[in-house]
């Protein structure tokens, strides 16, 4: 074959190879997009509370740390009570458990505990 047929078949061949890898791309983007979004959703505490609760639980419960600042556990218990709010169709058990929690975790317990 002629050298001067060689480079343009080179550059075709080239060519050909990036259009389905960018093809493959996009679907592969396409795929990601519409997974469903449960399964990027993290994992919230599921329950089986003590009798009084404690750093450790309220920590779980909010999805925070122990050692979280004031403001990044006021916005957990905003997001956690969003998602539980007895006006949304959550339980009033679970609201209080919620409350506890930012109240345990903030320092402003009551001595008789959950309301429940």
């Amino acid at each position: 074959m002629p050298h001067s047929l060689v480079a343009p078949l080179v550059a075709g061949m080239a060519i050909a190879a990036a259009a389905y890898a960018s093809r493959y791309g996009v679907q592969a983007w396409q795929a990601f997009k519409a997974r469903p979004p449960t399964a990027r959703m993290r994992k919230f505490y599921e329950g089986g509370f003590q009798p009084t609760m404690n750093r450790r639980e309220a920590a779980l419960i909010l999805g925070v740390r122990e050692s979280t600042e004031e403001d990044k556990v006021r916005e957990a218990h905003r997001k956690v009570m969003v998602a539980n709010h007895p006006d949304a169709g959550g339980s009033h058990y679970l609201a209080s458990k919620i409350n506890e929690a930012k109240d345990t975790l903030l320092g402003q317990t009551k001595s008789n505990g959950s309301a429940f």
